[in-house]
C-alpha cells in the first residue's frame, strides 16, 4: 500500500518544518512564501488540513479570511502597495492556502492583469453574457442546491 505523501503546511503547523511565520491563532497560521513574488508575499492556511477552500467548515473559513485580512492590513501598513491582490490555491500542495501578494503599480500581478484585459471576450460576447435570459439562466443553476 503506497504511504500517503507528507504535506509540508501540516509539518510547518506542527513544528517540524521552518517556518517564517507572521501570524498565528488557534485555527489559523500566516506564513512568508518561501518562493516570493515580491516582499511580504504571504500564506495563510487553516491548521486543519483540508485540500480545498470550499471544504473548510463555517468557522474555520471565517477564522481563515478574517487572518487573511489581518495580515493584508499589515502588509498595506509596512510595504505600502497599491493593493494586496488574494487568491485561494490548494492545488499543488493539497492543503488550502490564501495568497496574499502586495503589488504595485507596473509589477508582475499588475502586467498579468493588464495582459488578461487585452484577452477578453469581446464586447458582443460580453454583452451576451449580461444579457437578461443569460443572466436569469445562470441565476437559475447557481440557486439549484
Amino acid at each position: 500500500m503506497e504511504e500517503p505523501k507528507r504535506c509540508v503546511f501540516c509539518e510547518m503547523i506542527a513544528g517540524r518544518e521552518k517556518a517564517h511565520v507572521v501570524y498565528e491563532d488557534d485555527r489559523t497560521m500566516a506564513i512568508l512564501d518561501i518562493n516570493p513574488w515580491t516582499r511580504g508575499h504571504t500564506l495563510v492556511i487553516p491548521k486543519r488540513h483540508v485540500p480545498w477552500w470550499h471544504q473548510l467548515e463555517d468557522d474555520e473559513s471565517a477564522a481563515l479570511f478574517q487572518a487573511a485580512k489581518t495580515v493584508s492590513n499589515r502588509i498595506m501598513r509596512t510595504f505600502s502597495p497599491d493593493f494586496v491582490f488574494l487568491y485561494a490555491r490548494g492545488r499543488r500542495i493539497p492543503h488550502t492556502h490564501i495568497f496574499l501578494v502586495p503589488s504595485y503599480g507596473g509589477d508582475f500581478l499588475d502586467r498579468i492583469f493588464s495582459a488578461l484585459e487585452l484577452m477578453q471576450e469581446t464586447p458582443q460576447d460580453l454583452a451576451k453574457l449580461k444579457d437578461g435570459p443569460s443572466l436569469e439562466e445562470a441565476a437559475g443553476l447557481l440557486r439549484t442546491p
